[in-house]
């Protein structure tokens, strides 16, 4: 697929999305490569532009340089933007207490230690859409709780599993927590599918995408 009928695709699926003003969002892609550029009146906005770019057929990767300017009713001074983000933490049951938040000019930063991806993942979610948001930074950690010979068989049986992987053409490799994902895919959704499975393994703190599209 040309870079041509990508950023048609593209500029076409944010229409689509009635989430979005497509006409706040430049768009340019090189290679496969797709930059976002404009400005966007709240983060979460920010977020689906890029989740729309990315499950276009042919996308690679997305450069997200969206800039976030509130408008006067959606600003909110960092006290009142915190103890927001505290309650939706609080008031999600598969967060752990030991995940805290920190508010300076608008952007929230998370902190703590977490056992599973999925908690990591839920705690930016939780935040993401609040009032005043202009940016999140995700430094929670996930600790690993299990051998890594243990972990890498999980991932390859489940990578067995999925429907949407060939597991014969991809290799896992496990070292203190970090998986690395080598070998071919089909397509960008197996790809995803790949680390999503990967992903969701206990302990697994980082995943290394090698992972090759070989359109065969």
């Amino acid at each position: 697929m040309t870079d041509e009928e990508i950023l048609k695709n593209v500029l076409d699926e944010l229409k689509w999305d009635s989430r979005l003003s497509p006409t706040e969002i430049g768009v340019t892609v090189k290679d496969g490569v797709v930059s976002l550029v404009g400005t966007v009146d709240s983060y979460m906005k920010k977020w689906q532009a890029e989740e729309v770019a990315l499950r276009v057929r042919g996308v690679r990767a997305v450069a997200n340089e969206l800039e976030v300017k509130l408008g006067e009713s959606d600003e909110r001074d960092d006290e009142a933007l915190a103890r927001a983000a505290k309650l939706a933490l609080e008031d999600a049951s598969d967060i752990p207490s030991s995940v805290t938040v920190t508010v300076d000019n608008g952007w929230i930063t998370l902190r703590g230690d977490v056992e599973w991806q999925f908690q990591r993942q839920s705690a930016e979610r939780k935040i993401r859409n609040l009032r005043g948001v202009k940016g999140v930074i995700n430094t929670i950690e996930v600790k690993p709780k299990m051998k890594p010979e243990d972990l890498k068989r999980k991932i390859e049986n489940a990578l067995i599993r999925a429907a949407e992987t060939d597991a014969k053409r991809i290799q896992v490799e496990v070292q203190d927590g970090r998986v690395v994902l080598k070998g071919k895919v089909h397509s960008w959704y197996e790809k995803e599918e790949a680390k999503r499975e990967a992903w969701l393994a206990p302990g697994v703190r980082d995943v290394v995408d090698e992972l090759r599209i070989a359109f065969d």
